[in-house]
């Protein structure tokens, strides 16, 4: 809304208004808007969820320390969410391809989450929204964020030009800011299904690669493997994030730190000077895509404020499913999915073990009549508490190995 405002009255030399032009303002603003909105907001929600006793039901699984949250007020992805696109719509250009689709995705998964929690709180029903309906919810989803980044106009990406000899085109320029001429490769704008891949000294791939096999229908066969593989992600990682929402503070921290690594990625990818040097795919207009992971963090990091241990409130699917959406639809639109599984590695790991638990224990009862677990408890942090490790120690070990995992994901830009 600044922006546009700037924009209306550039002409009329309002004292500040200017600032309102910069990527980075807008972003540092959007920081401490979030933060204002979730500490504030927050102490507010709470005390209403708790005179509604809008409270958490807990099944008794032998944890430590477990029952004592029973009638923790939950539904508290509602801070996160606002905190998350009151900002947004501040500060970002809501004329933005990128920034309508982080909008529809926050409010889309929001609503799905809302839905299950309202189903479990206020209808007494514990088993939530039929995972059918949530899975539908995420489809859809995935199809509108695939169908936009493909047929959008406004979404293109900058692929460097190659002469007869299969040698990349450079021209000097004339760096704006210093001066100092440098060679710079010549790219153009394309419409394209490529994205980043690790460890590889291309570092690009097309999914219509996968089908190339088709010859002059690959193009639109590639469409078809790309808008699945967007599917796949989105409800991976939200499902993800969701199961890794089982201690205070963990899915809440994790997130935030995807997200600062996820932030760096985007303005990286959306400078072409930075993009040209690192020797990525630099796409026009992602800059903006800032601000929103800027509110993002604030919102995050914010709500520990409340859910770190001992939490004062839950954030409830109607959160979680909202934050592993977020970050999936943002790796889809930088060209950085695949490097999830690294980026995050903490929801991957909850995710197998719950995958593994279930696998083992079904074949073991087939072939022994009975079932046998290979952790204590799944998701996996469960199993570290059964281990009598204090949940304050599993929640910081946990991020520690989310902020390595962060910098691996920020070195593969360089390692190929």
């Amino acid at each position: 809304m600044f922006y546009h405002l700037y924009q209306l009255l550039k002409d009329y030399d309002v004292p500040g208004l200017g600032m309102f032009q910069y990527i980075s303002f807008r972003s540092g603003a959007a920081i401490i808007v979030s933060l204002l909105i979730t500490i504030g907001f927050g102490k507010k929600l709470i005390k209403f969820l708790q005179r509604k006793q809008i409270g958490e039901e807990v099944r008794d699984l032998g944890l430590e320390g477990q029952m004592q949250k029973k009638g923790t007020p939950t539904m508290g992805g509602i801070i996160i969410l606002a905190s998350i696109l009151i900002p947004t719509l501040l500060f970002a250009r809501l004329n933005n391809v990128y920034i309508i689709l982080m909008i529809i995705t926050t409010v889309w998964l929001g609503l799905i989450g809302f839905a299950d929690d309202y189903i479990k709180v206020f209808l007494k029903d514990k088993q939530g929204l039929a995972g059918k309906f949530k899975i539908l919810g995420q489809v859809s989803l995935g199809i509108i964020v695939a169908a936009t980044l493909y047929f959008s106009d406004d979404v293109v990406v900058r692929q460097r030009v190659v002469d007869v000899n299969g040698m990349f085109v450079k021209e000097m320029v004339t760096d704006s800011i210093t001066g100092q001429k440098r060679l710079q490769h010549v790219t153009k704008a394309v419409k394209s299904t490529r994205t980043t891949i690790p460890f590889m000294k291309n570092h690009e791939l097309s999914y219509g690669t996968f089908v190339a096999f088709f010859g002059k229908n690959a193009r639109n066969w590639g469409w078809i493997v790309y808008a699945l593989a967007i599917i796949l992600i989105i409800t991976a990682v939200s499902n993800a994030a969701n199961l890794t929402d089982g201690i205070d503070g963990l899915a809440t921290g994790t997130s935030a730190i995807s997200g600062a690594t996820l932030g760096i990625l985007a303005y990286v990818s959306g400078n072409v000077i930075y993009a040209d040097y690192l020797n990525i795919m630099y796409i026009p207009n992602l800059g903006e895509l800032t601000v929103f992971i800027s509110a993002f963090i604030g919102a995050t990091v914010g709500f520990l404020w409340y859910n770190s241990y001992p939490a004062q409130v839950f954030m409830g699917d109607t959160g979680s499913l909202a934050l592993g959406g977020i970050l999936a639809v943002f790796a889809i639109i930088i060209r950085k999915e695949i490097l999830i599984p690294i980026l995050c590695g903490i929801f991957v790991i909850e995710n197998l073990s719950v995958v593994i638990q279930v696998a083992y224990f079904k074949y073991t009862k087939r072939k022994y009549g009975e079932g046998r677990r290979v952790f204590l408890m799944s998701p996996i942090h469960h199993h570290f508490q059964k281990q009598g490790i204090p949940e304050p120690k599993i929640v910081t070990r946990f991020w520690i190995v989310g902020i390595i995992l962060a910098v691996l994901t920020i070195v593969t830009l360089k390692m190929r």
